[in-house]
């Protein structure tokens, strides 16, 4: 699939001798949502800025739809929108006003009309003469939105878009991402509510103390990380686990009272052939229980194995 984000060696270090980014290589391609997760101070944003031109990078280039963003500074920034975490927007000015304006900024011509629509999309028509001072946290969100895709970009950031918000704007907002998607709008994510990472994106990195660890589709991450857990609940307590189980790699939690066994998600765990064995022996199951590993129990896992 042909690429519109390409990163190379790109890091960013500060005078201080902190290393905010360590040497990135990635390429976003094009029409996917692509998650980018990791832990407050992990660089997410640091990337996020540098391919914005918002931060200037201290080694590597990157280039955008085609555009270095650096020598084609403007004609690289035309084809990106950004939703940043922060709330800046001028607070004097009415929404109608602020939003045609960010289109002005990128230097497209008026268009009452999308302006409307994406104010309908984000449930801000009857806002539209409001000043931002106003509104509420979650509206001036929607604002931010509505500026960041006012000019039609062809990329589009979201920096945690649903930080804080309330469930209303976050299924507005993912409706409007899919949309974009149809559209073949390349959106790029990060955000602390993982399962809508599991539930949106097409691929995933995870990106720890400045370091990009792992970028995969995010099927091929859940079936090369994934685990799968059955849990017997035992209609009375055992001490210990018979040896004739000993194969089967079981482990007793609570108390004695479960049987638990956990394995790959890709794998073909005979769980049949392990329900026969231990009914031959005369252990009583008084339920029983299947997990299979979320997106956010590999990233913690991810994580944690680095810290």
């Amino acid at each position: 699939m042909q690429s519109i984000i390409a990163i190379e060696n790109v890091s960013k270090s500060y005078a201080s001798g902190v290393q905010a980014l360590q040497p990135v290589n990635l390429e976003i391609r094009k029409g996917e949502i692509f998650a980018l997760l990791g832990p407050n101070g992990a660089g997410k944003t640091t990337l996020i800025n540098i391919v914005c031109g918002i931060v200037t990078a201290t080694t590597g280039r990157i280039v955008a739809d085609g555009h270095d963003i650096v020598r084609d500074y403007r004609a690289a920034r035309s084809k990106i929108g950004l939703v940043p975490q922060e709330l800046t927007t001028d607070s004097f000015e009415t929404v109608w006003a602020t939003v045609t304006f960010s289109r002005g900024l990128f230097g497209r011509p008026p268009n009452p009309g999308l302006i409307a629509g994406l104010l309908q999309d984000l449930s801000l028509s009857d806002k539209r003469d409001s000043r931002i001072m106003t509104l509420s946290g979650g509206m001036k969100r929607r604002v931010m939105i509505a500026k960041a895709l006012s000019h039609e970009p062809d990329i589009l950031f979201l920096d945690e878009p649903t930080a804080g918000v309330d469930v209303e704007l976050r299924r507005d907002m993912w409706n409007l991402v899919r949309g974009l998607k149809a559209r073949g709008v390349t959106i790029i994510l990060t955000t602390h509510y993982i399962e809508e990472a599991e539930e949106m994106a097409d691929r995933v990195g995870v990106i720890n103390k400045g370091a990009l660890i792992l970028v995969e589709q995010k099927q091929t991450l859940m079936e090369r990380f994934g685990k799968k857990q059955l849990t017997l609940h035992l209609k009375s307590a055992m001490s210990r686990v018979p040896d004739e189980l000993a194969a089967w790699g079981l482990e007793l939690k609570n108390g004695g009272q479960d049987l638990v066994c956990t394995f790959d998600g890709n794998s073909a765990f005979d769980i049949p052939t392990l329900l026969q064995r231990v009914g031959e022996l005369g252990i009583a199951i008084g339920d029983l229980q299947t997990h299979q590993s979320s997106l956010e129990d590999i990233f913690v896992s991810l994580v944690s194995d680095r810290t």
